[in-house]
């Protein structure tokens, strides 16, 4: 029993001391190492909170750029079926106006070949009869009929 109360008092002298302080680092380590846990995992849900909310508003912002590319595309398309329109519109004016022309050329030339023939053969009918009068008023009246035809 002597043994024991000597061992009782070096223990309580010598290294009970050193126990207790490496006891309680120990404890401190522990504690310092859940609450670094802990923060570890509050900063692991705010992590993935803001990557959350990076994600949704990135979504966000892609949508708005498709819709804006989608409202682009149906803007260009549409002022390139204006511009068909367009053009489609300018051909058929040109092409009126070129059919016009020749319409107008065909006429002209028509009304020529006409006067042509109606001056040979008064030259002809002059020829066998003399009667200026008479053929002057009848061609008079040939050329306003043809003028009045060709108009």
């Amino acid at each position: 029993m002597i043994t024991f109360a000597v061992l009782i008092w070096f223990i309580k002298g010598v290294l009970w001391q050193p126990m207790l302080r490496m006891l309680d680092e120990r404890k401190k380590r522990i504690a310092d190492g859940l609450a670094a846990a802990e923060r570890g995992l509050k900063e692991q849900e705010l992590g993935e909170k803001r990557a959350v909310q990076v994600i949704h508003e990135a979504r966000e912002k892609a949508n708005e750029v498709i819709a804006l590319a989608q409202k682009r595309a149906a803007e260009i398309i549409e002022e390139a079926k204006e511009a068909g329109r367009a053009e489609g519109d300018r051909m058929i004016t040109s092409a009126q106006a070129e059919l016009e022309q020749e319409e107008n050329r065909t006429r002209e030339q028509l009304r020529r070949e006409v006067i042509a023939l109606a001056l040979k053969g008064a030259e002809q009918i002059l020829a066998r009869e003399v009667d200026v009068t008479q053929h002057r008023a009848m061609l008079e009246t040939l050329a306003g009929e043809l003028q009045g035809q060709s108009a």
